[in-house]
């Protein structure tokens, strides 16, 4: 998929989702990592924040049981680390 300023925040969530399946074990990552440089510039920033919020929401579900949330990073960007 093509990601360009009117992709859907439930489709980048989805992305993100999918391109957690990549990560190495015990890899750290924060949600931008998830993406390519260039798509993640084509997200505008409120988008940026929600997808972010969204995918907390979903760490700290009980439906993700492969990733963790660290903590904030020096720029207040949560990481994450793959377990599996």
């Amino acid at each position: 998929m093509i990601i360009t300023s009117e992709t859907s925040l439930s489709d980048l969530f989805e992305i993100a989702i999918k391109a957690t399946k990549d990560l190495s074990p015990n890899e750290e990552f924060i949600v931008k990592d998830l993406f390519r440089g260039f798509e993640w510039n084509r997200i505008p920033k409120g988008n940026r924040t929600k997808l972010g919020s969204q995918f907390f929401t979903y760490v700290n579900s009980n439906k993700c049981e492969n990733i963790i949330a660290l903590g904030k990073t020096a720029q207040n960007q949560q990481r994450y680390k793959s377990t599996i």
